[in-house]
């Protein structure tokens, strides 16, 4: 089984992740931004380079492969999988892939007023010794939070099993995600 973490950026996904992964003791936890990484540094200056690596095909299907290749490994999973995914045919793409490979997906979404998510993407010191590279990372938040907006009101919200995090801490997100999924 893969359970994918969704929601903002700054909204809560690798910290459900790592509550989640204290709690199911044989999940593995993988990151597609790190298959990002890879195909980015692979790809360098080419002319047809994107500046969103979500845009490539190729990065969608390997982050399904590797999910699949994941819960083979871990018999079944669950394989912990925290990104953010705003683009209903992204998510489409690694999803179908998946439940062709016969793969259960679990889809939870950590949701929170935009009020909130404002307030934690300020709070949040991703690089706590280089002020400069955690306001980078709080910039791209902030400027990502309408997208995701967007596809909270158009799709996310229908496709996802919700937790409104607005009022939790981790450890009673974690419990309704645990709830939702059914897992001790």
């Amino acid at each position: 089984m893969i359970i994918w973490v969704n929601g903002p950026f700054g909204g809560g996904k690798t910290t459900l992740a790592a509550q989640l992964h204290q709690h199911l003791a044989d999940a593995i936890t993988t990151d597609p931004e790190d298959i990002g990484f890879l195909l980015r540094k692979s790809i360098g200056d080419h002319p047809d380079r994107q500046k969103d690596f979500q845009d490539y095909p190729m990065w969608r299907e390997l982050v399904a492969r590797v999910c699949t290749e994941l819960d083979h490994f871990a018999h079944g999973g669950p394989v912990i999988t925290p990104m953010t995914l705003l683009r209903r045919e992204y998510a489409d793409d690694i999803f179908d892939a998946l439940h062709k490979d016969g793969i259960v997906v679990r889809h939870l979404l950590v949701h929170a007023d935009s009020d909130t998510i404002r307030a934690r993407i300020e709070a949040s010191m991703e690089f706590p010794d280089n002020e400069e590279l955690s306001e980078k990372v709080r910039a791209f938040r902030r400027r990502k939070l309408t997208d995701y907006e967007q596809a909270y009101a158009t799709w996310l919200c229908e496709r996802a099993d919700v937790i409104d995090t607005t009022e939790l801490n981790p450890e009673q997100v974690a419990a309704q995600a645990l709830t939702l999924l059914r897992l001790p």
